[in-house]
């Protein structure tokens, strides 16, 4: 029975170095796990961190503090969206320096409730993308992906893709080899593999999510917590 994912919304960031999308190797590998969602109904919007002015600073809005602030407007696609991606290139072994500012300016957003009076980003469902030519695929994906939960975003299974190439420097994702027209990273089983699990795993997760509206309200909303739990008293050492 195929699956009906018309209505979700994903958005993608891309905390890439390069200022512009078109030069950026990250960007292949978002298009490619983006266009699943496509062919299967998503509205799909992808940014580029990059081309927009995001300021330094866990406020909400740091437009009233004398700088040029993009991120209210960013924030309110995250926000609107079912699925989000954050994808990332490796430097030195971890993630952008733009990845760090992007999950820093969502942070500033955790403590907001929703309707149910649940922390902002429950209900919605959240992985990541890493390219570049160095290790530091999987360390990265455990920072991204940590960091999307603690802040209330569920994390369905294999919710990361990348590809690395060989160790050492080399060609990055995309890159075509001039004497043998060979593109880097199009035809790797594994890069291809977890992408389309990502993608379909992201899309399963977010339906069963906005189906059933959520998650219950019971034991999870920040100003109710001590009416429904037993464990400020609790003594643990007997049952």
């Amino acid at each position: 029975m195929a699956a009906n994912f018309k209505g979700l919304k994903a958005v993608f960031i891309n905390c890439s170095l390069k200022r512009s999308s078109a030069e950026s190797h990250t960007q292949k590998l978002v298009e490619k796990a983006a266009n699943i969602m496509r062919t299967e109904g998503v509205d799909v919007n992808i940014i580029h961190a990059l081309e927009h002015n995001i300021a330094f600073g866990m406020e909400k809005d740091l437009s009233g503090s004398g700088f040029k602030d993009d991120w209210p407007k960013i924030q309110q696609e995250i926000l609107g969206s079912d699925i989000f991606v954050l994808a990332s290139p490796i430097w030195l072994g971890a993630k952008s320096s733009v990845a760090t500012l992007v999950i820093e300016r969502m942070y500033a957003y955790s403590g907001d409730h929703n309707e149910k009076g649940q922390y902002i980003y429950y209900g919605k469902t959240a992985g990541c993308l890493i390219t570049g030519n160095e290790d530091g695929v999987k360390h990265c994906s455990m920072d991204i992906l940590y960091a999307m939960q603690h802040i209330g975003y569920t994390i369905p299974p294999q919710a990361d893709a990348g590809w690395i190439g060989e160790a050492g420097p080399g060609p990055s994702y995309g890159d075509i080899d001039e004497k043998t027209g060979k593109i880097y990273g199009y035809d790797n089983d594994f890069t291809n593999r977890n992408t389309t699990f990502m993608a379909w795993n992201l899309m399963h997760c977010a339906k069963m999510l906005k189906d059933q509206d959520g998650y219950p309200a019971l034991g999870n909303v920040a100003d109710e917590w001590q009416n429904v739990t037993n464990a400020k008293h609790q003594n643990p050492e007997y049952h």
